[in-house]
This record gives structure tokens, C-alpha cells and sequence, in this order.
């Protein structure tokens, strides 16, 4: 027994000696304070910064600015941005506030293309989340054939951002359904005649509430029989008297007022030089 504890202490004293000659070279745990007084082991913790040194006009839109950071541009910003993230040269940003500020980046750029592409004429939400679909779409496209030139890639589309730029321009009343629908029912095949039926289906597809279509349809007059006439007066040379009801039955009108229609027109000598 007196022989194990020998082996023992004499274990535990060269291990001590060892701790001892580590700590007068590298210090101890306690000690691990740099010459400033700086401690090091947080110091490897402490997140990136890096430096805006410059901000300058975009090149190809003004109301943008593009951003350096030390020295090297890394993103654009239009100028509402700038101001409310209080961007300013000489500031320091870390990662977490570098993405921020990428994303209100992305977002940006989003926004004022669906923007241009909104007011071109009224457009139902829909269609607008199929619009920017089509963009994420293309943007993965264009990433795929840039791996190939071993370019860099764009930020992808993500998700959220365009559920963003969808927000903001329902809130800034550039998205309507409601509007949508009534400019909808009063220009769609204006000249051509289209029936109420076929409205409310084309309506409800690109995702306006039947609620909404009708209350559309109610206010604006497109009354049935004027809409039949002018279908038929612009396909009566291409159908017979069958094929013409046949026609109009499926452009969703009703078949006894498709049938009266076409019989009508026949009785009218002077209706097709009318029309």
C-alpha cells in the first residue's frame, strides 16, 4: 500500500510541475489579459465590423445609393433606405447588421421593379405573387448558367422578401382587388363582347373573391344582350346558325338567349353593316 501512494504522489507532483512551467510560459486562466487590458479569449468572440467609407449616387437609377465598405462596394440602397436605417460614411456595422441591411437591399430592388410593373395597369394580388414567382424563377436560372461561367452568383429571392414587397404595396393601395375587378369587368373584351359568366371565372382565377366579382359585375353594366351581339356580329361569317349558338353557349352565355340571339340577328337586314 506505502508503494501505490509513493507511485502516486510522485504521479501528481510531476503532473503539478508541468501546470507550473505551462503557466509561467503562457499564464494562467486568470491571467489571460492582454498588455491593453483586453481579455482575450472575448476578444475572438467579438463579431466582425467593418467601416462605411463611402456613398455615392447609383449610376443607373439616382433615387438608389450605392455603399462601400473600406473601400469595396458591397450593396445599394435607395434613398428612403438610407435614411431610415441612418446610413452614414464612417459608421461601423457588424454581420448581423451587414445582412439587415443586404436584405433592405434585395427588398428595395424588388419593390420598385414590381412597382414599375404594378402601375403599367390595375393588377389583382395574385397575379402580382405570380409575377414575382416568375422573378425568383428567372433569378435561379440566371445562377444556374453564372455557376457555369464560374461567376457569382446573385442573392437568390427569398420567401420573405417578396411576401415583403407584396405587403407594402397592398398597404400603399398599389395592389386592389377590389379596383382590380371593377377595371377588369369594364375592359375585357370591351369591343369584342364577353359574358358575365366568363368575367366572374377569368376573375376568380387570377384570385379575386367571388364576393368581389359580383359586387364588380353589379356595378359595372355589361348587360347580357349587348355583350351576345357583339360577340356574334364578330363571328357570324366564321360559324353557321349551329356552330354560332354552339359558340356562344361556350363564351358562357346562356343557351335559349344564345338560340333568340342568333335567330334575331338574322331578321335584322341592317345589322351587320351596324356593327
Amino acid at each position: 500500500m506505502l508503494e501505490i501512494e509513493s507511485l502516486s504522489k510522485a504521479g501528481d507532483s510531476e503532473q503539478e510541475r508541468r501546470r507550473r512551467e505551462a503557466e509561467a510560459i503562457y499564464g494562467s486562466d486568470e491571467e489571460m489579459i492582454g498588455p491593453e487590458g483586453m481579455d482575450w479569449l472575448k476578444l475572438e468572440q467579438e463579431p466582425e465590423y467593418y467601416t462605411i467609407t463611402k456613398l455615392t449616387p447609383g449610376m443607373r437609377d439616382k433615387n438608389r445609393v450605392n455603399v462601400f465598405l473600406d473601400g469595396r462596394f458591397a450593396f445599394s440602397l435607395d434613398i428612403t433606405q438610407v435614411v431610415e436605417y441612418s446610413v452614414k460614411v464612417g459608421q461601423k456595422i457588424n454581420d448581423e447588421r451587414l445582412a439587415q441591411l443586404r436584405k433592405a437591399s434585395e427588398f428595395g430592388k424588388l419593390y420598385q421593379r414590381t412597382l414599375e410593373w404594378t402601375i403599367t395597369r390595375p393588377h389583382s394580388i395574385r397575379e402580382a405573387r405570380d409575377y414575382l414567382r416568375r422573378r425568383q424563377y428567372k433569378r435561379k436560372q440566371l445562377n444556374r448558367q453564372r455557376a457555369k461561367d464560374e461567376k457569382k452568383p446573385l442573392p437568390e429571392i427569398e420567401d420573405e422578401v417578396a411576401q415583403l414587397v407584396i405587403d407594402r404595396l397592398i398597404e400603399k393601395k398599389y395592389l386592389n382587388d377590389q379596383k382590380f375587378a371593377e377595371f377588369y369587368v369594364e375592359n375585357r373584351y370591351l369591343r369584342k363582347g364577353i359574358s358575365q359568366k366568363r368575367l366572374k371565372m377569368e376573375m376568380l382565377q387570377k384570385g379575386v373573391s367571388p364576393e368581389i366579382a359580383t359586387a364588380a359585375l353589379e356595378k359595372i353594366p355589361r348587360p347580357e344582350d349587348e355583350e351576345i351581339l357583339k360577340v356574334i356580329a364578330k363571328k357570324r361569317r366564321k360559324y353557321n346558325d349551329f356552330q354560332l349558338v354552339g359558340y356562344l353557349v361556350r363564351q358562357g352565355f346562356n343557351f335559349q338567349k344564345a338560340k333568340e340571339a342568333v335567330e334575331a340577328s338574322k331578321q335584322d337586314d341592317g345589322f351587320w353593316q351596324t356593327m
